[in-house]
């Protein structure tokens, strides 16, 4: 009788092996492809940069989740004192052409002084009244600012980022700080700009007003780009 139930049981671990590899392939499936439903959030789109690989703008456009495409695109410009995003330029260009509205992102490096990566942005991302509202990135990147400085330095810097940046774009800038940099400098509820938050699946709740957008996944698969994306969108 013990034999018996011993081998039932061994019977039964590939059924177990089987269901468990389908739920993960499953729940797998179900990760490459969530994104926010568009009647809760009409306009929706992507941030991209060189690491996304080639693009096609079109079927970038016309085809995405739920049978919707991307309305808009924000691509990286540039990073720090002297990065500047590889395709950048023409990515500008080709996802305007294809009827995507387009911004910039900068990401902000904590331990550059503020003038020079006002200067790599300036240089990178053109004047132009059609643009997006240009977007900066924070983040408390260990490999780049080991030692980040404290809150009044961030303050000065950042407000002359801010005034370079805006002067040559003739509008305000969003924030897009990071659930460290917020919990760190409290950017948010300091800096009087709209805010772009990040987190998975669900609106995070770390910044302490309403938020404009948000990256809703950083791993969805989309028509019209190889890798997984960074998909956002739009509080109306």
């Amino acid at each position: 009788m013990v034999a018996r139930a011993g081998l039932k049981r061994w019977l039964l671990l590939p059924v177990l092996v089987c269901a468990l590899a389908a739920a993960a392939l499953a729940g797998w499936w179900w990760v490459i492809h969530w994104a926010p439903d568009r009647a809760r959030y009409p306009t929706q789109g992507v941030w991209l940069d060189a690491a996304s690989g080639p693009v096609e703008w079109a079927t970038l456009r016309a085809s995405g989740p739920g049978g919707h495409g991307a309305d808009f695109v924000y691509l990286t410009a540039s990073t720090g004192a002297g990065d500047r995003d590889p395709a950048f330029a023409a990515g500008f260009d080709a996802a305007r052409a294809a009827g995507l509205q387009v911004g910039a992102v900068h990401v902000y490096d904590l331990c550059v002084p503020a003038d020079v990566q006002a200067s790599n942005f300036v240089t990178t991302v053109p004047r132009d009244k059609h643009m997006l509202p240009a977007a900066i990135a924070l983040d408390i990147d260990a490999r780049r600012c080991p030692d980040p400085p404290g809150e009044a330095s961030i303050d000065s810097e950042l407000t002359t980022f801010l005034n370079e940046v805006e002067r040559h774009l003739g509008r305000p800038v969003v924030l897009m700080p990071t659930a460290a940099v917020e919990a760190r400098y409290h950017l948010a509820a300091r800096i009087d700009r709209n805010v772009w938050v990040i987190g998975d699946f669900r609106p995070p709740g770390y910044v302490a007003r309403p938020w404009v957008l948000w990256t809703a996944t950083h791993r969805l698969h989309v028509a019209g780009v190889d890798g997984p994306v960074r998909w956002v969108v739009v509080q109306q």
